[in-house]
């Protein structure tokens, strides 16, 4: 598949993107927590990628991108939300499909309420919280690895505990190196300011979300609750179903594309279509055997 990458500038930081060739609708891919734009090759580099302008990047101190000029400002929800828009300007995008995940997901929700051109949004790995203490320990699972999400200094035990929970068996060199590289001040901040009144209040933005929402996640996650993001009512639920892949941990776009791809590759069409003002026929459900 053929695509670009390049470096954007921005008030946050400079930004590495790569983006495909299609020219269907933008479908933006935005990455977890000390991970980089490369763990969303098996989308970019299938079918989707040759129908649509997909675009992924690195955020502010992690990946190829540089560290956010001014941290406190930047590693945040609300920063990194304000980065994207600023970014999707620049790649002149007005309209979009955007899948989160993990950190990338509460990103995501973010822009529900500043992207007017968010057609529809898909979440995975992220458990959408009210912006306090209580509810975010209902949204996780007691592993040690939770712990870590804003520690700012990771031994190499730590590392690789973290590194093989998120990834499980698609771990690689690349995304350790990637959790090495990642400027550690991004995961002790973006924990420091979640209950500090600038983050929205993120379970409300999914259950009343004006834009269809489709939330995909691994069944065997050992770090988010599942039970917990399926328990919450959603008013535009796509399928009106969660879906959670058995056998599947927290990554599980990347470790089981042959579950995940056809459903992400329905939502992008049906929002495609939607957008263009014509109601897709609703689709049967994906088997998830």
């Amino acid at each position: 598949m053929p695509s670009a990458e390049k470096t954007i500038e921005t008030a946050h930081a400079r930004i590495a993107v790569r983006e495909t060739s299609g020219a269907g609708l933008p479908v933006v891919m935005i990455h977890g927590n000390s991970c980089c734009k490369e763990v969303f090759a098996n989308q970019m580099d299938g079918p989707l990628g040759e129908a649509h302008r997909m675009i992924a990047f690195d955020l502010p101190g992690h990946g190829a991108s540089s560290d956010a000029y001014d941290p406190r400002r930047s590693y945040s929800m609300a920063g990194y939300s304000d980065m994207v828009m600023e970014l999707l300007g620049r790649l002149g995008v007005d309209k979009a499909v955007v899948f989160g995940w993990s950190l990338g997901g509460f990103i995501a929700l973010e822009l529900i309420p500043r992207f007017d051109g968010l057609v529809g949004l898909m979440i995975a790995g992220t458990p959408p919280v009210h912006p306090t203490p209580e509810s975010l320990i209902g949204g996780y699972r007691m592993h040690p690895a939770v712990a870590l999400i804003g520690q700012e200094v990771l031994s190499e035990q730590d590392q690789d505990m973290f590194a093989e929970t998120i990834y499980g068996p698609a771990l690689t060199p690349h995304f350790r190196q990637a959790l090495r590289r990642t400027d550690g001040a991004s995961r002790r901040i973006v924990m420091e300011t979640a209950f500090d009144g600038s983050s929205s209040d993120q379970r409300a933005l999914a259950e009343n979300a004006g834009v269809p929402i489709a939330i995909v996640n691994g069944a065997e996650d050992p770090i988010i609750n599942v039970d917990y993001v399926q328990s919450l009512t959603y008013a535009t639920l796509w399928q009106n179903h969660c879906y959670a892949f058995r056998g599947a941990g927290h990554a599980s776009f990347l470790t089981h594309p042959q579950l995940f791809n056809p459903i992400f590759e329905q939502f992008v069409k049906d929002m495609a279509a939607s957008s263009k003002g014509r109601m897709p026929v609703a689709a049967s459900k994906v088997s998830v055997a």
